[in-house]
């Protein structure tokens, strides 16, 4: 598929051919987009949670009662989970929440991601993301104009200083490296900018996921 490049300024930069494997994926499987925006948010995830188990309450050990004749239940320790001030049954405790996923299904889910987005429109090739000084009102400016105003915007093997600068302070407006494109982010953003070292770099991906 063909697309037009822009540049910062809202001008056309020429022309691109986009990949029809990678952008032009017609029929958009969202059960495959949510079990990857799931695994990513999973992985993320701390897990530090924790409450008190039954040894870790500071409460005596000792037995309430004697076992019969009180006429009442028998209980052996105030830490029960029963009692109040005592430990939790069954609480969340450290672990991990992530779980496995193959690569070559994330690489699938990627490529509906970026396929999604060129199918409703909303994929825009800028020639590159480049300012000779870190102004953000100005780059906001430009935003406007280019109709950016909650965008994920993927630069090359590296952000730009003064670009990445001017960016940062900008609401619902996102700078990555083309190595840290993922289906969540291109999904919770409304606009997908590439520049065209990052189709470049995605190219590359999935050419040496093939070759692998």
């Amino acid at each position: 598929m063909k697309l037009d490049v822009v540049n910062l300024d809202a001008g056309k930069a020429g022309t691109i051919d986009l990949p029809d494997d990678i952008f032009g994926i017609e029929d958009i499987r969202g059960d495959i987009l949510a079990r990857v925006v799931t695994w990513q948010l999973a992985k993320r995830r701390s897990g530090n949670h924790k409450i008190q188990v039954r040894n870790e309450v500071s409460r005596t050990g000792k037995k309430m009662y004697k076992q019969k004749g009180t006429g009442g239940a028998r209980h052996g320790s105030r830490r029960a989970a029963q009692f109040v001030g005592g430990a939790k049954a069954h609480g969340p405790v450290v672990r991990s929440h992530e779980f496995g996923m193959n690569k070559k299904f994330r690489a699938l889910g990627l490529r509906h991601a970026l396929s999604s987005k060129a199918k409703d429109g909303s994929l825009i090739v800028v020639d590159g993301v480049k300012l000779d000084a870190p102004k953000t009102a100005a780059l906001r400016a430009r935003f406007d104009k280019l109709g950016w105003s909650n965008a994920l915007i993927i630069a090359g093997v590296e952000v730009d200083g003064a670009f990445k600068l001017a960016a940062r302070n900008i609401p619902n407006v996102d700078v990555l490296p083309s190595a840290g494109l993922n289906v969540y982010d291109i999904l919770r953003r409304h606009t997908l900018v590439l520049t065209r070292e990052a189709v470049e770099a995605i190219q590359a991906r999935f050419a040496e996921k093939e070759a692998a």
